[in-house]
């Protein structure tokens, strides 16, 4: 899918040691889940890159692992209720692209099962039918799930159907898309910070996020609630995160001329957020009371309003405590 051209890259904005920083905890969870690994299928080639001048949105599965009884998902969870029964699985690495005249140098990646995939297309299917027609979704099988040659077959058409939908744009901005994209990983993100434990939910919402920024408008609702949401993991804890003033100075950029009056309510708390993390790291705080003093002036309550965390979880509820 050929994708506009001008779109801020998220990776420009963080310096190179929060980069550093992500690609070594993601590194980490990779290792961690290659522990258990019994076998591995790889694609043998990759796609193809664009035509000159293009920027496409590629999807493609670089590789599967065949994980045993006893392994977990590299996002943390538990293993699910077939797989400590004795029932080995499939997890299908889904790599995310911008390519352009090259290759993406800072592509994303999510592990989905086939029931993922399932999951998507059924609740596609129920609600757009029409728009599914030209789909070739591949069947459950009773024996063989484990052969290079299906697994083969079932990443080409995983594929071809997440191609498919970010090319209908009631299907790229459906529920179950969003739900197949971030659901397991945020729900698991919002475990974490309900545990305390932010430095290990901020990578998750990170990859999230870097994921809807591919696919998705800048200041769409899904990539600037994501956004606000990883700032406040990153300023909850007593000690803000590394990264938290690129997040948070990202936040300001991308709520500029916001015009979508759900999304507005986490302004304010967003410019309290900022204004108490610029406080904390010796920085000038002068435009960001002066944007407050300007709404304020404007009949808008700035004072006593909800944390940012909450003004979140007004919009979308969530186990992480607020």
């Amino acid at each position: 899918m050929a994708m506009e051209n001008g779109t801020e890259s998220i990776e420009d904005d963080l310096d190179s040691s929060a980069m550093e920083a992500f690609d070594q905890s993601t590194l980490s969870m990779k290792q961690q889940t290659k522990g258990t690994v019994q076998d591995i299928w790889q694609r043998p080639t990759r796609r193809p890159l664009p035509n000159a001048g293009d920027v496409v949105l590629c999807f493609e599965i670089p590789l599967a692992r065949i994980l045993p009884t006893g392994s977990a998902a590299s996002d943390g969870q538990a293993v699910s209720a077939a797989a400590a029964a004795g029932k080995k699985y499939v997890i299908y690495e889904v790599n995310v692209r911008k390519d352009g005249p090259g290759p993406d140098p800072y592509p994303t990646s999510v592990e989905r099962r086939y029931t993922h995939f399932l999951k998507l297309y059924e609740g596609l299917r129920k609600d757009q039918p029409a728009q599914l027609q030209t789909v070739c979704f591949p069947k459950k099988v009773l024996m063989g799930n484990f052969t290079a040659e299906l697994i083969g077959e079932r990443s080409a058409a995983f594929e071809c159907f997440l191609d498919h939908i970010v090319t209908v744009p009631s299907l790229r901005d459906s529920p179950h898309f969003l739900e197949f994209l971030q659901g397991d990983e945020l729900r698991n993100a919002c475990q974490l910070l309900d545990e305390r434990r932010n430095e290990l939910a901020v990578p998750l919402l990170e990859n999230c996020f870097r994921l809807l920024n591919k696919i998705f408008l800048d200041k769409s609702k899904c990539v600037l609630l994501l956004l606000c949401r990883l700032v406040a993991a990153c300023t909850t804890s007593p000690i803000p995160h590394p990264s938290a003033e690129q997040w948070a100075e990202l936040a300001l950029r991308r709520y500029e001329h916001v015009c979508d009056t759900e999304l507005l309510v986490l302004y304010i708390p967003l410019l309290q957020t900022c204004l108490h993390l610029w406080w904390q790291r010796g920085r000038d705080r002068t435009l960001l009371e002066e944007r407050l003093s300007e709404m304020g002036k404007k009949g808008i309550k700035v004072k006593g309003g909800p944390t940012l965390a909450q003004a979140i979880h007004a919009l979308d509820p969530r186990a992480e405590t607020i």
